[in-house]
């Protein structure tokens, strides 16, 4: 079976550190594992989409949930092929678009660049920003508090990268038990969401019987991504932003946050007591 630092590659580097105990007048030189991040060129058609700040892991999930909420395609039958292509200092990654969705791409291309943390950077109108359109429908089955508590204590054991490195955010998809069946890493918060709803999409997960956990705090685009993938909540270990809460809200998503195994807050929707 292979180990989880080989599947992980090149997603971590060995490095050497030293270690300053400010108590003491000593240093310990170290080795230590660090994540990679690296520019990803994004390009639909050969043309030149975004450069994405990302770690070069499971590629072909992230353009995928990436191309989903960004509102570039509304369903995987609209990608005929990922090409990802190493280079000397980018990985290009090519999606070839079905040509009725590329001609609509084409009159709504708007430049991006670097996104590692911000998820509306190169927006110049707050009207513009980015959101679900239709709400979470009434066919998502109900969550139950016991399955959240499940998922987070079992979401440390899928995080590998995380455990070398100590740097890197995580996404994990749930069943309605809690019971983790896709988890994905990255650097950035938003970009392990959308390689979590990649992996949901390409395995064509039963999205109203699920839900997202996320390492991160909850913010607004946290949200409208979980929106658009349609699940039932959204659940983070950190607190929820204004915006997060009134768009979940309005979206009639659940949003739990502050998930811990003996407890979580509630802002948006509820859980049931699974009794």
């Amino acid at each position: 079976m292979m180990s989880d630092a080989a599947r992980l590659e090149p997603a971590f580097l060995p490095v050497a550190a030293t270690r300053w105990r400010y108590s003491a007048p000593s240093n310990l030189a170290r080795d230590t594992e660090i994540a990679v991040e690296w520019p990803i060129n994004i390009r639909y058609g050969s043309v030149p989409y975004a450069v994405m700040m990302a770690t070069p892991l499971d590629l072909e999930d992230f353009v995928t949930g990436f191309s989903l909420t960004e509102g570039i395609i509304a369903g995987t039958n609209e990608i005929r092929r990922i090409d990802i292509v190493a280079e000397a200092e980018a990985i290009t990654v090519e999606i070839d678009l079905s040509p009725d969705r590329f001609r609509k791409h084409l009159g709504r291309i708007r430049r991006l660049s670097g996104r590692t943390s911000c998820g509306v950077c190169g927006i110049s109108d707050a009207a513009d920003l980015p959101r679900s359109n239709a709400p979470v429908g009434s066919s998502h089955k109900a969550v139950s508090a016991r399955a959240v508590a499940r998922a987070v204590a079992h979401l440390r054991a899928h995080q590998p990268l995380h455990a070398l490195t100590h740097s890197v955010h995580g996404a994990v998809w749930c069943d309605l038990d809690g019971t983790i069946l896709d988890a994905r890493e990255d650097v950035g918060r938003h970009n392990a969401l959308d390689k979590l709803i990649g992996a949901v999409m390409r395995a064509e997960r039963d999205v109203a019987a699920g839900f997202v956990v996320v390492t991160s705090r909850a913010s607004y685009e946290m949200v409208e991504k979980t929106t658009t993938l349609g699940a039932a909540a959204l659940v983070s270990v950190s607190a929820p932003t204004s915006l997060a809460v009134a768009r979940a809200k309005a979206a009639g998503l659940i949003l739990v946050s502050v998930a811990r195994e003996d407890g979580c807050e509630v802002y948006a929707g509820s859980l049931d007591d699974g009794a």
